[in-house]
């Protein structure tokens, strides 16, 4: 993946996630996380550390809270998805999922921690949503990585169906 198609992920996941918040009920998930601990996890911890930077940042001024809240949780969980990416193995789906799931209560723990401590909003008993947005994550982080492993084999096989009609037309 190169820095345009992160940053491609990025936007899509920031953007999603503002439709699904304004559509009513909320996501159950974080997907501007997800995005941020694939890219981590996919390029290194200096790739997820300014993605998660850069994705924070832009979901705080987006969603209208206090600049940076979400940005520093995203930072450190993209950095440390990158950190996992190179020191351990994390190539089946049980070890990925468990990164998600790791990498959200992280992001969970700092926002609702900053969040506290400057008195933006006081949690009372957040752990039913911490675990289900954690669940939720890990899901969809798996699905991702299905896709992205995916999308080299989907596109030969479309390269295959295109070339085959390129030659039936001059044949």
């Amino acid at each position: 993946m190169t820095a345009l198609r992160m940053a491609a992920l990025v936007v899509a996941a920031v953007l999603l996630q503002g439709a699904l918040s304004r559509s009513g009920g909320g996501a159950p998930g974080d997907l501007v996380l997800v995005a941020v601990v694939a890219v981590g996890l996919l390029h290194g911890r200096l790739a997820g550390l300014l993605t998660g930077t850069a994705a924070g940042l832009l979901q705080d001024a987006l969603g209208g809270g206090m600049l940076g809240v979400s940005g520093l949780g995203k930072c450190v969980a993209g950095y440390l998805a990158g950190v996992a990416g190179t020191q351990f193995i994390v190539t089946q789906w049980m070890s990925r999922g468990f990164l998600f799931l790791g990498a959200s209560l992280l992001n969970s723990a700092s926002f609702m921690g900053l969040s506290a401590l400057l008195g933006l909003r006081r949690y009372d008993n957040p752990a039913l949503e911490v675990v289900t947005q954690a669940a939720v994550n890990a899901a969809a982080g798996v699905l991702l990585f299905y896709v992205i492993e995916f999308m080299p084999t989907i596109r030969e096989q479309w390269s295959a169906v295109l070339e085959r009609r390129r030659k039936r037309r001059y044949h």
